[in-house]
């Protein structure tokens, strides 16, 4: 009789931790990601400006930028579509959105975080009311409007 090198309690082991490692390190990972810190040496030492995060620039800081540097076509559009979608209906925000898609197709790589933000728009025009906002989504870039429906603060 021969005994075998095999050890089941090793590999199960094993197995496990490798799982464990599967699921933990991505998590780890998109978290460290998330919550990087960066200094930047322009601002003075010790200001709140000094430190920036993944998460983006404070209030403050975006309304200086926009001082500074003219709007761009996809700023001007997405402004443009907010106001038509107070003053009219989703509906036709959506459609002037599919159409200068159609007619400038350099502003398809924003169609989709400008129909985010008539999502949104729909909801506040509505009150939180996500039914009202989400009657008028349409497949325009990727179903992106339903998706700012579903994300909007205050509903």
């Amino acid at each position: 009789m021969t005994t075998s090198r095999y050890h089941p309690g090793v590999n199960q082991a094993a197995r496990r931790i490798g799982r464990t490692l599967a699921f933990v390190l991505p998590v780890v990972l998109v978290l460290s990601g998330t919550l990087a810190v960066t200094r930047v040496p322009w601002a003075p030492s010790g200001s709140e400006a000094q430190v920036l995060t993944a998460a983006g620039a404070t209030a403050r800081d975006t309304s200086s930028d926009s001082v500074r540097r003219p709007a761009t076509p996809q700023d001007a559009l997405e402004r443009e579509l907010v106001t038509v979608l107070q003053e009219e209906d989703p509906g036709v925000a959506l459609t002037r959105l599919q159409e200068e898609m159609n007619r400038r197709p350099s502003l398809a790589p924003y169609c989709t975080s400008i129909a985010r933000s008539l999502g949104r728009a729909a909801v506040a025009k509505y009150g939180g009311s996500l039914p009202l906002a989400h009657a008028w989504s349409r497949p325009v870039c990727d179903t992106s409007f339903a998706a700012g429906v579903a994300t909007a603060p205050g509903r």
